[in-house]
């Protein structure tokens, strides 16, 4: 539907909901929306030229998931595949996704937000936007916002600010961090440093040490790795005896799932007992019953406080028992022509450098919000479940599991969303937002997520610009699957936190004026 802007005589585009972000997030959403709302229009817009989002824009050496993928998988659509997978098997399933479900006709791809303003009036959203094509600036509004953008910033990766300082720039060789990887890069040959110890430097180092003259990984502190097989036997058994892959697919969640839950319990209750069963997984797969953990694998903080990177067939372990993999667990002194010179002195010369160093958290891809006029600072907001907000309305902000499959959430907020919005139809409500309850006056409020519960860098660095949370299991984003697979489908959309109103639904954009489509 078009509409005219009476100010600046621009078409305005008018959709009941918009998805921001064609990603594993945005597309699963779009098809819950269609699935289960099946009257409400929509549009997805990407900032990108094509769908896929994390996994079109990692293109590092080896890049894989590092959640299985029966699991990471949508639940509606069954993976059959090897558990842990590259990003071109993930991009294929998402596109199948899209092309047996006729999303793509709904995505307006090279479209960037850049901004989303809320009038209680109107009860509607107007959601600004760039056209990359040819920098048109392109009005939309809808009824409804649901934030499918992930949270990190896939434009500027985080470089430690002190490299600079350290002598960055002296450094001749080639540099480059990993999220900003140039496929056609030849690295044969060449003596490469990789800075970083989580789950992209155990995904790129494997790789490198198969072409490159030898790999080093300099590490400020260790990184649990969990060393398995990449393939799922119960999947494997099932289709031996002809079971359907939409049962397989069912089943197989459920057992990982299970699996998981279970590991993350013993990751608190019995931390120690975790740690040598990974151990014993290392030397099965490297074959070597003397392998040395200290100090090189021995993490600092307990098993699932920072997430447990995956290792199939113990790749990295492998590398560095034959001899092609170097590990250096130290901080950098400074930079050099030829390389790094770590605090202990030792010289590790490079032709490249590899930043495996983490991302940058962009908290609703930094897209300034306003809600009446008024700016917000999601610092000063309070999460519901961490999908809603106080002071917010009608928007939901999908942000998955650090310890379980991301996508998990990704379909249980789809069931909700679809819910809430069926049920504000059936109520004859225009909005919805959240509101403490007079029950949690004077709750303490509290960062994102506490520290010892999961206390990654990226999480620590932007604690400030994400929303806070409260004491009570409403007020958080407990990362706890398991938990919230009941309690989410079990909400009372009627609840003391909910607060309806009426209103004209957006009229003034619904009234379709003569305007042809762009």
């Amino acid at each position: 539907m078009n509409a005219i802007d009476t100010a600046t005589g621009a078409a305005t585009k008018h959709f009941d909901v918009l998805i921001a972000g064609a990603g594993i997030s945005g597309i699963g959403s779009a098809y819950h929306l269609q699935q289960q709302c099946p009257g409400k229009s929509y549009a997805i817009l990407e900032m990108k030229e094509t769908f896929g989002g994390t996994w079109e824009t990692h293109k590092y050496p080896g890049v894989r998931s590092d959640s299985d993928l029966y699991t990471f998988g949508y639940r509606f659509k069954p993976w059959i595949g090897a558990p842990i997978a590259s990003a071109d098997e993930i991009l294929k399933y998402m596109g199948e996704v899209i092309e047996d479900n006729g999303i793509g006709e709904h995505i307006r791809y090279g479209h960037r937000i850049t901004r989303c303003s809320f009038s209680r009036d109107d009860n509607l959203w107007t959601v600004e936007a760039t056209r990359l094509e040819d920098g048109a600036e392109l009005t939309f509004t809808c009824n409804f916002l649901w934030m499918c953008q992930g949270y990190y910033d896939h434009e500027k990766p985080y470089i430690p600010p002190e490299w600079k300082e350290r002598g960055l720039d002296a450094y001749t060789g080639d540099f480059i961090h990993a999220q900003l990887w140039d496929p056609d890069y030849d690295y044969s040959g060449k003596r490469v440093l990789v800075i970083g110890s989580g789950a992209t430097a155990a995904t790129v180092i494997p790789e490198f040490a198969e072409k490159a003259e030898h790999v080093t990984m300099l590490q400020r502190s260790p990184t649990y790795f969990y060393c398995s097989e990449n393939k799922n036997e119960l999947a494997d058994r099932l289709r031996e005896v002809g079971i359907d892959e939409p049962t397989i697919h069912r089943v197989v969640r459920q057992q990982i799932m299970h699996d998981q839950d279970l590991m993350t319990k013993r990751c608190i209750e019995e931390p120690d007992v975790v740690f040598e069963e990974l151990k014993e997984l290392v030397r099965q797969f490297t074959g070597d019953p003397d392998f040395q953990f200290e100090p090189h694998f021995t993490p600092s903080y307990r098993p699932w406080q920072q997430r447990l990177a995956f290792c199939p067939e113990g790749d990295i372990f492998k590398a560095a028992v034959a001899g092609k993999l170097t590990v250096v667990t130290d901080t950098i002194d400074r930079f050099t022509e030829t390389g790094v010179r770590t605090a202990s002195g030792e010289e590790i010369e490079a032709d490249l450098i590899v930043a495996a160093t983490g991302f940058q958290l962009s908290v609703m891809g930094d897209i300034p919000f306003e809600v009446d006029g008024k700016s917000v600072d999601w610092n000063d907001t309070v999460t519901y479940r961490g999908m809603m907000f106080t002071g917010v309305p009608n928007m939901v902000w999908v942000f998955g599991y650090f310890r379980a499959s991301w996508t998990l959430r990704v379909d249980m907020l789809g069931d909700f969303v679809c819910n809430l919005l069926n049920h504000m139809d059936e109520k004859g409500a225009a909005r919805v937002e959240v509101t403490l309850r007079p029950e949690d006056e004077g709750m303490e409020l509290r960062p994102w997520i506490e520290e010892d519960n999961f206390n990654p860098g990226y999480l620590m660095r932007g604690l400030d610009r994400l929303p806070k949370r409260g004491d009570k299991p409403e007020w958080r984003h407990n990362q706890d699957y398991w938990t919230e697979k009941e309690e989410i489908p079990a909400i009372d959309l009627d609840g003391a936190e909910f607060r309806y109103a009426e209103g004209a639904q957006g009229e003034r954009a619904r009234k379709e004026e003569a305007v042809p489509a762009e």
